[in-house]
């Protein structure tokens, strides 16, 4: 085959300049922006203020954001809320990061799975949004500790987002891994992360009341970081809703002032296992498993009126038809599911590892467990022997069932600190079943959030000794223990605390659903080892989502925590119970 040259093919020499300069001269016309992918194009000036405007490279960028927290989405859902958001008009995601999840013990981190926050962000440039990272360490967001990791509570004298070496020391090492991360998606490197905001809400705790009115007299873009939608719900309360007329007069209002705006949230999810916060002004409030926050699109991702008029409102505004929305997921009533199996915790205790042995009480996150890293959610069961009736006393978080034996005689709680222990007749076993119910993750008490049994535990005022302590941290590992061996036929008296094991039969179609527990009153559901959260009766929430990507053609495995007394079934529903409602304020 004879090589090419210019002196052999002067002809193809000619032709091939000029189509050169003819592609250059066509090229010089077009927008280079609509013909590169978003995460090709050359980027080099990022987010910058020009007076009251932003600007992103040479041109005004009003900030339409809205917030989905990729922890509290299921990973295969991901693409399917982002492009909901972008069809909503909106140009940018924020997001928080969880610190607590990330890094579960002290040096190991976790970003692989639903907690990959690189994936979640590179999937958000691909469908055309930028991104707006909430990296904290704080972070409140209605999540366990504000998102701090519990294990900072093991040195007594913490205190937490302050300069104490304790928590700047954690915090370092943190960042230090999280940035390795964050760096690479960055706006100058070719990423979608166009602004980082560092801590959160931290002007709640200052006292200056001149410095709101002082910053106001600066001439710079303005933006409200934090549009609340709606608003979360508290166990024993009602669920909070905002009419959608009322949001839709709020934001129109705040874009035509020519502010930018950030929707949180846009998509709530769900604070699925352990991870919901709770409050503490007065009287201590937990949040519930549902973080549907009454926001833009429902906890399983369906359009609401909110979503209908604001994505009109944005197409209007910008001039330009938002991409059409993607199509609602598939929801399902499946056939009730009976347990057919059984296993009581005083049985299951049998099956665990060693108890911890303790001559006093030791709260939750300074217990010998998780390589040194103590435990972080779930319950904690304390044993002691007793040999005399009278009245039991101390400090427990959140809730505390007590058992002589194997009988409940009552709970222990915020309000209610001491309890009436019936004549006994020799050796009787004390047994206290503690639930972490949320720690709180907004106020000044933040420091103080250890849970268990805090401090000792009296009996006529003299401190009991000699502890048992059992973790059961409800995780998959802990469920692993159960073998098919373990477990017996639901007998007709039932001894509780208890595990009901049973199965929800689906068809070839996987489908969204959520779980409906009446008769049952208080614990928590698992689905293929999937933690659905909490559920109890006193509301506002009635139902779990149990999310179709977590459920297989045929038989899956449903496991039931309960405390105090069981249903006869466990049905389900395509349309979800949040219970009584109320007008946020």
């Amino acid at each position: 085959m004879p090589k090419w040259s210019l002196r052999r093919r002067p002809g193809r020499t000619l032709g091939l300049l000029l189509l050169l300069v003819l592609s250059f001269l066509v090229l010089r016309r077009l927008n280079w922006t609509s013909v590169l992918p978003l995460w090709l194009q050359r980027q080099r000036l990022g987010l910058r203020t020009k007076g009251p405007n932003f600007m992103l490279e040479d041109s005004t960028f009003q900030i339409l954001g809205g917030s989905i927290h990729y922890f509290r989405v299921p990973r295969e859902y991901w693409r399917d809320r982002l492009l909901k958001l972008k069809a909503c008009g909106l140009n940018t995601l924020t997001t928080y990061v969880p610190w607590n999840l990330h890094e579960p013990e002290r040096g190991k981190f976790d970003f692989s799975g639903n907690l990959d926050l690189e994936a979640f962000i590179w999937l958000a440039a691909k469908i055309g949004l930028w991104v707006i990272l909430r990296p904290g360490p704080y972070i409140c967001s209605e999540i366990d500790l504000g998102g701090l990791p519990s294990w900072l509570l093991q040195d007594p004298d913490m205190k937490l987002r302050t300069t104490y070496p304790g928590f700047t020391k954690a915090v370092d090492l943190y960042f230090d891994h999280l940035m390795s991360r964050v760096v690479p998606l960055q706006y100058k490197h070719g990423g979608p992360i166009i602004a980082v905001q560092v801590e959160n809400e931290y002007g709640s705790y200052n006292g200056d009341h001149a410095y709101m009115p002082y910053i106001k007299k600066g001439i710079q873009p303005k933006m409200v970081m934090e549009y609340w939608t709606g608003w979360f719900d508290s166990w024993g309360g009602s669920h909070n809703i905002l009419d959608s007329s009322e949001v839709l007069q709020t934001v129109s209002a705040i874009i035509k002032d020519g502010s930018s705006i950030n929707l949180y949230m846009f998509h709530g999810g769900t604070n699925f296992g352990f991870i919901n916060g709770a409050m503490h002004f007065g009287d201590y409030k937990a949040d519930v498993t549902s973080y549907d926050y009454d926001a833009i699109l429902t906890e399983a991702g369906d359009y609401t009126a909110k979503y209908t008029k604001l994505r009109e409102l944005f197409g209007t505004f910008s001039g330009v038809p938002p991409p059409p929305p993607p199509e609602l997921t598939a929801k399902m009533v499946y056939e009730p599911v009976t347990p057919s199996f059984y296993l009581s915790l005083w049985d299951a205790l049998l099956y665990m590892d060693k108890p911890i042995t303790s001559e006093i009480p030791i709260n939750m996150e300074n217990l010998p467990v998780n390589n040194g890293n103590g435990q972080a959610f779930g319950y904690v069961l304390y044993e002691t022997t007793i040999f005399s009736s009278g009245v039991l006393s101390g400090l427990v978080r959140d809730r505390g069932q007590v058992f002589l034996n194997r009988v409940s005689i009552g709970f222990l709680d915020y309000t209610t600190t001491k309890i009436t222990i019936p004549l006994t007749q020799g050796y009787t076993i004390l047994r206290i079943l503690v639930e972490n119910r949320g720690r709180v993750n907004y106020g000044n008490n933040i420091d103080s959030q250890r849970k268990g049994l805090i401090g000792n535990l009296y009996l006529n005022n003299k401190p009991l000794k000699n502890f048992k302590i059992y973790s059961l941290d409800m995780t998959k590992q802990f469920f692993q223990r159960f073998d098919m061996d373990k477990w017996s036929v639901v007998p007709k008296e039932i001894t509780f605390p208890a595990f009901f094991l049973g199965t929800l039969s689906v068809g070839i179609y996987p489908s969204d659903t959520f779980l409906k527990l009446e008769g049952w009153v208080k614990g928590v559901v698992l689905v293929n080892d999937h933690n659905l959260g909490r559920y109890w009766n006193v509301g506002p929430q009635e139902t779990l989502y149990l999310p179709g990507v977590w459920l297989d053609k045929g038989l899956n495995k449903v496991i039931i925590f309960e405390e105090t007394m069981a249903g006869s079934m466990v049905q389900s529903t395509d349309i979800p119970h949040l219970g009584r409602n109320q007008y946020v304020n």
